[in-house]
């Protein structure tokens, strides 16, 4: 991809339903998603694949937690800040370099065990980090950036799905966790070989005043705070659905059962937002989303009985799903050099890692709801941020 270089004081190019920059072919934009896809494969894998290194004792149950927070916040740090060190003009480096030591992460967890593996988890995270950040690029400078997070988001979770069911069923029972991570290994080579097919370099985003040294605008930052609020509401109580359940009285297949139906909402729920992409404002389905959620926390919260737990996850997945491709065009309005857009998965991956280490410490094993109280707040919070931004946008 050539470099179309975009003054300061130009229309911006979503406006006028072009890329930024030359438009990225076939070729370029599959391989850029796949990479994408399988930089942020861990976050829906790895609840397996950590639960059976638990399970083999190399690793505690507080080991565990500690873990998956501290790959998911090195995720955050690598998309907000590793990706970018390599530039627009380094896209293929960067690449094939994340990729190939993903990779070399993923088998090195096969050998170590207790802290030692976190560490590894969490060093593992800034690469996979980077890989989201390549994907983003591109996301941002689309001509209709909510339908490819939708996209995005929706094939993941499909992804993700697809590659728990494949080791759950063809290499845990055979070769446990390690085989899970080796399949993981060699996913991560595929996406490193697809990176010698991106394009070259990213069109540079709009230069202006309010963006010194390329940094987002200070509504931009509030606009990240939105993000970073909103998945940290949604983790926070998520990570509780099944000791919720457990509270409510439920039997164990409850839980299971409103896992599954929630990620087919999640899926249903992204496939919506992508086909609505551009009909549909994003503030008020932002807005509604949120709201539904918190209403939907609070319905689990009263603990109610099996079938109304199981309609209230339902609905939580669906607009979980469906509300996240809004998040981009919302850091878009608040700061249209997409600077803000482009650091978005940073603030969501933090966002995930924060709400549950905050719900921990306000939890305790007789009683959960606690989260809820906390999601709920941090939706209000979310809400109230994305309205002011709204009603103080630029007419």
């Amino acid at each position: 991809m050539s470099a179309v270089e975009v003054q300061a004081g130009e229309a911006s190019p979503a406006a006028t339903g072009a890329w930024i920059g030359q438009p990225p072919s076939l070729t370029q934009r599959l391989s850029v998603f796949w990479i994408g896809l399988v930089g942020v494969l861990f976050p829906g894998v790895g609840p397996l694949l950590l639960g059976g290194l638990e399970a083999a004792g190399r690793l505690t149950a507080n080991q565990l937690g500690l873990a998956g927070m501290a790959e998911l916040v090195a995720m955050g740090i690598g998309a907000a800040v590793i990706g970018p060190m390599f530039g627009r003009s380094r896209l293929r480096l960067a690449a094939v370099t994340c990729g190939l030591l993903l990779a070399a992460l993923d088998l090195a967890t096969t050998r170590v065990s207790g802290d030692l593996l976190i560490l590894v988890r969490a060093v593992a995270g800034l690469p996979a980090g980077a890989m989201i950040w390549l994907i983003t690029g591109m996301i941002v400078r689309s001509p209709r950036p909510e339908r490819w997070a939708g996209l995005y988001l929706t094939i993941q979770t499909l992804l993700q799905l697809g590659v728990v069911a494949a080791i759950g069923a063809l290499v845990m029972g055979s070769f446990g966790p390690d085989g899970g991570f080796v399949m993981l290994a060699a996913l991560t080579v595929s996406a490193a070989v697809a990176g010698l097919a991106i394009p070259g370099l990213y069109a540079p985003l709009v230069e202006s005043e309010d963006n010194p040294k390329g940094l987002p605008s200070a509504r931009g930052w509030i606009a990240l705070a939105a993000v970073f609020c909103f998945q940290a509401f949604i983790l926070a109580v998520w990570i509780y659905a099944e000791p919720l359940s457990r509270q409510a009285g439920h039997p164990p297949s409850v839980a299971s059962a409103a896992f599954a139906m929630s990620l087919a909402a999640q899926v249903a729920g992204g496939a919506t937002a992508t086909a609505l992409a551009g009909r549909l404002s994003w503030f008020w389905s932002l807005t509604a989303s949120v709201v539904l959620a918190a209403v939907a926390l609070l319905v689990m919260a009263a603990l109610p009985s099996a079938p109304v737990f199981l309609a209230a996850a339902t609905v939580f997945g669906f607009v979980w799903l469906f509300a996240s491709p809004y998040l981009t065009p919302l850091a878009i309005e608040a700061d249209p050099s997409r600077r803000a857009a482009l650091l978005g998965p940073g603030a969501s991956l933090l966002g995930c890692g924060a709400g549950p280490l905050l719900a921990s410490f306000i939890v305790s094993g007789a009683d959960v709801r606690p989260a809820v109280w906390l999601g709920v707040g941090l939706a209000l919070v979310t809400l109230v941020i994305v309205a002011f931004l709204h009603l103080t946008r630029s007419r």
